[in-house]
């Protein structure tokens, strides 16, 4: 495992990545640097490349063109032995958990160390260790992810993205799926996680609230490149452009209309 890097050096760092479907571009020309041991968070409307830039940094999708940069190594084609030993240093979590059916939640959460040939008995405490951290009941253990809540799936998937103790976390709208109960638990149970283990995030999502709650800094993208980056406060006082401004007020209507609901039936 890679010791822990200084605190603000740099864990991610795109130089002019473009990157296609066919003949379609999804990233246009982006660059950017995140720092270690932050929370950074991608954000931007449905198709405008936020999933696609996370791909780039497992290597599972191959830039046309640019550099990236995980953890100070070039990363390589998904495929390719040094990369898939790159990986172990990454912990990524999928939208309602990715989890493989046919496993159950133990061997779900288990996988990457049974992968790496762990001691039984290195498992088994470790297993223990993530489940009281993620508040995940040692009683659901074997169930089928069939039997579990969406955010019992979650919890789940966050184990084993944390089995291995590695210091970079790719998110890919992992609460997306949740009802609004699971979602706001489990994204204060995050923020407390990282802020105790120090770990360097990358997360996507279209959700505003949720970026400005969770992020150090935000990257907001709109058909492929970077429309503005830095913190959630300064993309809401300082927006770069027209665009940056209507997209991060577009959550405000919503909760006063939600307000103005609430007010109504009170004066009733």
């Amino acid at each position: 495992m890679l010791p822990p890097a200084p605190l603000d050096s740099e864990a991610v760092a795109l130089g002019h990545v473009t990157a296609t479907y066919g003949q379609s571009p999804v990233l246009r020309d982006v660059s950017l640097t995140l720092a270690t041991r932050r929370t950074h968070v991608i954000l931007g409307p449905s198709g405008c490349g936020k999933s696609t830039l996370l791909r780039c940094l497992t290597g599972i999708l191959v830039p046309n063109q640019g550099t990236v940069t995980v953890l100070g190594r070039a990363v390589e084609p998904a495929s390719s032995p040094g990369q898939r030993d790159a990986n172990h240093a990454t912990g990524l979590v999928l939208q309602d958990g990715g989890l493989f059916p046919h496993l159950t939640a133990r061997a779900n959460a288990t996988l990457p160390a049974e992968l790496n040939r762990w001691p039984a008995d290195r498992i088994d405490a470790r297993l223990a260790e993530l489940e009281s951290l993620v508040r995940l009941p040692a009683s659901l253990r074997d169930r089928y992810p069939r039997a579990l809540s969406g955010g019992q799936r979650q919890r789940v998937a966050l184990m084993r993205a944390l089995f291995l103790d590695p210091p970079l976390l790719l998110l890919d709208e992992p609460f997306s799926a949740l009802d609004p109960l699971s979602r706001t638990e489990l994204q204060h149970e995050l923020k407390g996680i990282v802020a105790a283990l120090g770990k360097t995030v990358v997360l996507v999502t279209h959700d505003i609230p949720e970026a400005l709650f969770l992020a150090d800094t935000v990257t907001l993208l709109d058909d492929g490149r970077v429309a503005q980056h830095g913190s959630g406060p300064d993309l809401i006082r300082h927006p770069a452009s027209d665009w940056a401004r209507s997209f991060m007020q577009a959550a405000v209507p919503r909760w006063r209309h939600l307000l103005g609901i609430i007010d109504s039936a009170g004066a009733q």
